[in-house]
């Protein structure tokens, strides 16, 4: 496991508790969830980032390339749309659809790390 993987597992499970927390709580999503969703994507960016850094270095994925490419295009893709989700429905049930954005983000980060290696 990368550190990459390290950081998406802290901040995904973060944002979980926070939006999960506030769904129970039956609070409307509130700038505390939406920026918790929110550093889940900055945390993905590293990742992007950092994972075409090392491709130009050339470091090579040991899976198949495009299958950890179609996963970080749908990770990144995750947050932004639970965001807007949770922007268009002010309910309580929209915490819970930012919820599974940190829960999903670290197991797609967890697959991706095994592509990698």
């Amino acid at each position: 496991m990368d550190a990459y993987f390290w950081i998406i597992l802290v901040v995904g499970l973060v944002s979980t508790v926070l939006c999960l927390g506030a769904g129970i709580l039956k609070k409307a999503p509130n700038d505390v969830t939406i920026l918790s969703v929110a550093a889940v994507e900055l945390a993905l960016v590293v990742y992007l980032v950092g994972s075409i850094v090392r491709v130009i270095a050339g470091e090579h994925i040991a899976g198949e390339t495009w299958e950890f490419w179609g996963y970080m295009a749908t990770a990144m893709l995750l947050p932004p749309a639970a965001a807007y989700w949770s922007i268009l429905e002010r309910t309580r049930w929209s915490n819970f659809v930012l919820a599974a954005v940190g829960v999903t983000a670290l197991v797609m980060a967890a697959r991706m790390n095994q592509i990698w290696y």
